[in-house]
């Protein structure tokens, strides 16, 4: 049976992206964002990250210290018992016109496939225009994060607010 899945952003959902994250130092999460995910966790919901990482392919930072961020990640979202099931990246120039930067899909519809992920019964979840495209050319609903935004279906202030409206809607 296929399972139901939420797909967040990186920045600017989990984490604070005030300055750019190079290093692990830069990365500051959010203080909801480990309860968030451990509550879509505890309603059977797979949890995966898409971003975009331009800055690897810019020359900004360089791919191993995008590991050792997403570990810190990983490690501090386990504090609150959150678990990532998968973190997916695009680490090409942001005008290089790949099939896996947001706002093409293929990141989703990628994990989709690995894990038989429903798409009709998942999410997206975004600060930026291009996580909810994504989210839309996969056929997930969309949720963005900030003020209302019109192709979303739904717009929240955060991480613990959106994951409030995916479980009343479950």
């Amino acid at each position: 049976m296929a399972t139901k899945a939420v797909f967040l952003d990186r920045d600017g959902v989990i984490n604070d992206h005030v300055r750019y994250v190079n290093t692990p130092e830069d990365l500051i999460l959010f203080p909801d964002a480990g309860q968030a995910i451990k509550r879509l966790n505890d309603a059977g919901y797979k949890v995966f990250v898409v971003t975009n990482q331009g800055g690897v392919g810019l020359g900004h930072m360089k791919e191993e210290n995008l590991h050792l961020i997403h570990e810190k990640m990983e490690r501090e979202l386990e504090r609150d018992g959150a678990i990532l099931d998968e973190i997916a990246y695009c680490a090409h120039k942001p005008h290089a016109r790949c099939a896996c930067r947001k706002p093409e899909p293929k990141m989703i519809l990628d994990l989709a496939q690995k894990y038989d992920v429903d798409l009709s019964r998942s999410y997206m979840v975004g600060d930026r225009d291009t996580d909810v495209i994504a989210g839309l050319k996969a056929g997930v609903k969309t949720i963005f994060i900030g003020d209302p935004h019109s192709p979303a279906d739904h717009s929240a202030p955060s991480l613990a607010k959106a994951a409030d409206w995916i479980l009343s809607h479950d």
